[in-house]
């Protein structure tokens, strides 16, 4: 499980694994992708951008 503030957000990555019978959804669509180490004009993945996960 990953937060909204990637970065900057208390997740799984901070306090360990999610129980399976806590997980009350399923992601099904990338809304957002920004690359951290792109150019003012290169940030946005345009690409990825409303793309349906499979």
């Amino acid at each position: 499980m990953m937060g909204d503030n990637r970065h900057n957000s208390l997740d799984s990555r901070y306090w360990g694994f999610v129980p399976a019978d806590h997980i009350v959804g399923k992601a099904v669509m990338i809304w957002m992708s920004t690359d951290p180490y792109g150019g003012f004009l290169d940030k946005i993945r345009w690409s990825r951008l409303f793309k349906t996960i499979e």
